[in-house]
Order: C-alpha cells, then sequence, then structure tokens
C-alpha cells in the first residue's frame, strides 16, 4: 500500500515547492467564471432547408404519375371531344352535384349517396367479414394439420382457378337477385386469398418457437393465441389486404349484372341513359373508397404488426 502522507498528499504545501518561473495554475472555478459561456454549437439553416427539400421531392415522387394521367385524362378529353370521354374538370363538376350536394347535417352527402354507397358497402363488408372468419379459421387448420392439408388442397386449388365472375350466373340461380346473391359472390372471390396466406404463414412457423412453448407446458389454446397466430399475423395480414381489393371488385361486378340498387346498378342506369358524366362520377367514387379502404386498412395493419420492424412498400 502507497504511503500517502508525504508532501504530495497535501495540496496547501505543493505552492511552496514551485519554482519562481513556473505557471500559476488557477482554480477551475474561478478560470470558468471569467471564461465567457459557449455552446460550441452553430444553427444549421440550410440543413433544414435540405430536410424540407427532401420531403417535398419524396411527397412529389409519390403523386406525381397520378398527377400526370389526371392532366393527360384532362387534355385527352378536351382535344378529342367525345361524349364518352368528358375532361376530368367535368367529371368533378358533376361528381360534386351528384354526390355532395347536401348540408351539414348530412355531412355535405347527398340522398343518392346514403341510399346506394351505404347499400354497397353493406353488402361488401357482410361478403367480406365472412370471408375473414371462415378464410382464417380453415387456414390455420389446414396450416397445422398434414392430413387436412392433403385432402382439401385440391378443392382450395380448384377454386382460386376459376375466375370469380364465372359463378355469377350459378349465384343468380341459386339465391336469385337479392342481397344474398352480391354477398355470396364477394365471399367467394375472398375467402380463397385469405385461406391461402393463412395456412402458409401457419405452416411456417419456426419449429423451434413450437418446440420452446411446448417446453414451457403451454396450453393448445395459449399455443396458438401466443405464438402460432402472432407468427402467421404478418401473412394472414396480406391476405386481407390483397382479399379487400377483390371484394370491392366483385362487389361492383355482381351489382353490375344482378341487383336493383348500389355503385354498379348506379353505373348501369346512367350507361344504359347515355348519363355518361354520371357513370364516370360513380367510377370516380369506386376508386375514392377503395383509397379510403386500403387507408384504413394500413392503420389497422401498422397496429397488429407495430411489433414487426419493416419498411414495407413504404421504404421504397
Amino acid at each position: 500500500m502507497l504511503n500517502q502522507t508525504g508532501p504530495e498528499s497535501h495540496p496547501e504545501t505543493m505552492p511552496a515547492r514551485l519554482s519562481a518561473g513556473a505557471a500559476v495554475v488557477e482554480p477551475a472555478s474561478s478560470a470558468a467564471a471569467e471564461r465567457p459561456v459557449t455552446t460550441g454549437r452553430t444553427v444549421d439553416r440550410s440543413g433544414h432547408f435540405g430536410a424540407g427539400l427532401r420531403r417535398f421531392g419524396k411527397s412529389v415522387g409519390a403523386v406525381w404519375l397520378l398527377a400526370v394521367v389526371l392532366v393527360g385524362w384532362e387534355i385527352y378529353g378536351r382535344l378529342g371531344g367525345s361524349v364518352f370521354f368528358p375532361p376530368l374538370s367535368k367529371v368533378l363538376q358533376h361528381f360534386g352535384t351528384m354526390w355532395l350536394s347536401s348540408d351539414a347535417s348530412n355531412l355535405y352527402l347527398s340522398d343518392l349517396f346514403w341510399d346506394q354507397v351505404t347499400t354497397s358497402l353493406s353488402r361488401f363488408a357482410r361478403g367480406w367479414c365472412l370471408a375473414v372468419v371462415v378464410g382464417i379459421g380453415v387456414g390455420v387448420l389446414l396450416g397445422r394439420s398434414r392430413v387436412a392439408a392433403r385432402m382439401y388442397n385440391p378443392v382450395v386449388r380448384f377454386f382460386t382457378s376459376i375466375p370469380n365472375t364465372v359463378l355469377l350466373p350459378i349465384a343468380v340461380q341459386i339465391f336469385g337477385v337479392t342481397d344474398g346473391m352480391n354477398i355470396f359472390l364477394i365471399f367467394l372471390g375472398s375467402v380463397w386469398v385469405i385461406m391461402i396466406n393463412t395456412a402458409d404463414g401457419v405452416a411456417g412457423v419456426d419449429p423451434m418457437w413450437l418446440r420452446s412453448a411446448r417446453s414451457l407446458r403451454l396450453g393448445r389454446g395459449t399455443l396458438y393465441r401466443r405464438v402460432v397466430i402472432p407468427a402467421a399475423m404478418p401473412q394472414v395480414m396480406a391476405g386481407l389486404r390483397v382479399s379487400l381489393g377483390i371484394g370491392l371488385i366483385l362487389m361492383v361486378i355482381s351489382e353490375i349484372y344482378a341487383t336493383t340498387a348500389g355503385l354498379g346498378y348506379q353505373i348501369v342506369v346512367a350507361q344504359s341513359s347515355f348519363q355518361y358524366l354520371s357513370m364516370w362520377s360513380a367510377f370516380v367514387l369506386i376508386g375514392l373508397i377503395g383509397i379510403v379502404l386500403n387507408a384504413v386498412f394500413s392503420v389497422v395493419e401498422r397496429r397488429v404488426l407495430r411489433w414487426q420492424r419493416r419498411a414495407g412498400l413504404a421504404g421504397l
């Protein structure tokens, strides 16, 4: 152990040991008090400008193709002069008159909107939700049971290879011109995509996770709720996203051929009565509904898969 009793261990004796030519070291507190305080940082306004410019560039890159299409639509419609393909400006003007001609008590949505759009979305919601329940349930069974997968795989592949619109005459013969026909067609077109993606996701769960769960003596219900379903959820959500677009398409197609109300029915009525602005306005409304549904689903997907660190298409 070192001896701490020497003159070096007493600060009060140290100034006596300095030579006459040595510099005197001032206390840190006094030196800091006399020295002006500076942060050493400068505001880089060019960096803020560059970040804003990059955000603006990303926004432009996201919508430039849509802007080009809309401008091309307007130019072609004005130069062509055809009543079958009107300019975008006239379509939007008629769109406001047709769908947005009401007061604040009706959220500025017309009576036609509440009558036709709610009818179509009700059919879509019932058919798609039924497809979600059946598709996920059967998909989990096929993904966990090899016997069931081998037994029902030919049936699943057969129906996925058939265009759903081909089954429209059969659905009309079975259900007639009723909401049941529309719901059945939406269900039949959406369920297979959900089922296949769910089965693939469940079958692809890491075996190490399953062995770890069994070593913890987890019950069957806890195993599915805590391990199998969360692990397969990315592919399940992918199937739901694809089925959303398929269901919307089949909603319109089924209403075009066999119904007495809905957006598809409005397209047929406008086309048969040569009201092409009304027909194009219905097209625009269907597109906007699809955008809103996908935006809502994206919010739900990010919340459900918040544990998954991936950029997806947003990282492109």
